[in-house]
């Protein structure tokens, strides 16, 4: 009998335990909580009394009295474990039963459950914990200090205006409550004032900016929701012109242009150009809000709003950046309809490109033209060019040689492809009685320049690791840049190293924007005049 008793002890049956607030099945199926439960009966006072006096009557020879239970042989054996209520409180224990506990259905007639219920109290299910919301469609809601400092701000500058806020007087705004650029006020205020009457009161811009959690959301999201259309998900070129024309018609740095409005154009069109270049990296035209916060542009937009000199701002609004693209288009479009053929782009660079990279352009591998003109190349077109050309450290650069590289488009650049365009390079090497390098050193070179995971071939992937990956196609496609790699000028690397943060694209704009305006000067000097602007459309400036 002892030893039935011990195993049962051992097997610590969740029916013994005798808690009506916990279900056996739940104690079955989480033996660590009735193991919990024992190790924590078995340090109660009453426990310890217990048990001694259960040791002291086995030694004697006595039966075992446990308390709660029957004193006949069977109901000891069967029910070793003294109840965790207290004595004669808690109802018989019940036969076993592979149905599961019928005590439910006994607890009627038995002694009731002390008041005072079991002295561990646990609950029979898992705990509900109560998350709080996370996702708001429509942005966070603001918490009530801060909305009640947002509306205080709002009184303050409709204060005297009863009929609200006219577009002119709605850059405080912009500026002061919703922190955003002081040009996109009038995107602000067409947004608002849906139904074009003129004025913004001051209850349908709380209702706007306030209500709807315009508040509470990023910069970016309010900018994106600003200026995208209704029921619209992505951001065209078309969304961006306004932001721009108020950009042109109230920066200080761009205020020499309002006199040429064909030229402030042109500037509107290349900053778009540029922004859907680096930022929509999709290539669809279609510019998301996780591209949007991807990307830097933002930060650039806040930047032109509190820069005076727009020159200053690299990224995007730069306007020596635009005057060096459009005089690079206007330069190889001898004939001036705004579009540019094979022959003219084959001039790019001092002749610096090969006649098969500038077929594999026209075919339109890299990305499709926006001309409508078969075999020509618009000004869209030449944008995109020319920042893939002149920054192929770039990851938009990376991707718009690799297409124009990948001959089969399987992915991968293999030597066959790469010595397909070197076989010109070295063909117009030997031509200048250059020194010609073999396509198997030239490999070897490149390889040891990339490292690439599989050395039989490159990856795009292998190439945005790398920060020398555009040498590669300087090697297989441009002349005059695989020569300076070649002679390492140590006063472009001492210039690098001097200023890091400048890009490619920024050293070679610097570079040119002063060659083409001491050239302008020294045409304007033998001209006798100093009006740039007094030239016919035959030229830019």
């Amino acid at each position: 009998m002892d030893a039935e008793v011990e195993r049962d002890v051992t097997a610590l049956d969740p029916d013994l335990l005798q808690l009506a607030e916990i279900s056996p099945l739940a104690l079955k199926q989480n033996p660590e909580i009735a193991q919990e439960l024992y190790s924590q009966w078995l340090t109660l006072p009453e426990t310890s009394k217990m048990v001694k006096s259960l040791i002291e009557d086995a030694k004697a020879g006595a039966p075992l009295n446990v308390p709660g239970s029957s004193s006949s042989t069977n109901a000891v054996a069967g029910n070793p474990l003294p109840s965790m209520f207290a004595a004669g409180s808690a109802p018989p224990l019940s036969p076993r039963s592979t149905s599961g506990s019928p005590r439910v259905a006994k607890r009627g007639t038995g002694t009731g459950v002390s008041s005072f219920g079991s002295p561990l109290k646990l609950v029979s299910g898992p705990v509900r914990e109560i998350i709080p919301q996370f996702y708001f469609k429509n942005g966070r809601p603001p918490p009530e200090e801060l909305k009640e400092q947002c509306v205080s701000r709002i009184d303050h500058i409709f204060f005297g205006h009863m009929d609200g806020l006219q577009i002119h007087e709605f850059k405080s705004v912009t500026k002061d409550i919703c922190k955003l650029p002081s040009f996109f006020s009038t995107a602000l205020f067409r947004k608002i004032d849906v139904d074009w009457t003129g004025t913004v009161t001051r209850d349908a811009f709380v209702d706007y900016w306030v209500n709807s959690n315009m508040m509470t959301t990023d910069i970016t999201t309010q900018i994106f929701n600003i200026l995208k259309q209704p029921d619209c998900k992505y951001l065209t070129q078309e969304d961006f012109k306004p932001v721009l024309q108020e950009l042109l018609a109230t920066h200080p740095g761009l205020e020499f242009l309002q006199g040429t409005p064909e030229f402030q154009e042109r500037y509107a069109e290349t900053v778009i150009y540029r922004i859907f270049y680096y930022v929509n990296r999709s290539g669809n035209g279609q510019l998301t809000l996780r591209e949007l916060k991807r990307g830097n542009l933002i930060a650039a937009m806040q930047h032109a709003d509190e820069e005076e000199d727009i020159n200053k701002v690299l990224r995007y609004f730069s306007y020596e950046h635009f005057y060096v693209i459009y005089c690079k288009f206007w330069e190889l479009d001898t004939d001036h309809d705004f579009l540019i053929d094979k022959e003219n782009l084959i001039r790019y660079g001092n002749h610096a490109l090969t006649y098969r990279i500038v077929d594999k352009i026209f075919s339109q591998l890299p990305r499709k033209f926006t001309s409508k003109v078969e075999g020509k190349m618009g000004y869209e077109d030449f944008v995109y060019f020319i920042l893939a050309e002149e920054d192929k450290s770039s990851e938009p650069s990376l991707e718009y040689w690799f297409k124009c590289i990948d001959l089969d488009g399987n992915g991968i650049l293999t030597p066959n492809e790469m010595q397909f365009f070197y076989e010109e390079q070295l063909h117009r090497m030997e031509c200048m009685a250059q020194e010609p390098v073999l396509f198997e050193d030239i490999l070897c070179q490149m390889i040891d320049m990339i490292a690439p995971e599989n050395e039989s071939f490159f990856s795009l992937r292998d190439l945005k690791g790398n920060k020398l990956s555009g040498n590669v196609f300087n090697i297989l496609f441009n002349l005059n840049k695989f020569m300076a790699f070649e002679t390492r000028d140590p006063f472009l690397i001492r210039q690098e190293r001097e200023e890091p943060t400048l890009t490619e694209w920024d050293r070679f704009a610097h570079r040119e924007y002063i060659r083409l305006s001491m050239e302008e000067d020294a045409e304007d000097a033998s001209n006798g005049s100093g009006d740039v602007w007094d030239e016919s459309l035959e030229a830019p400036f």
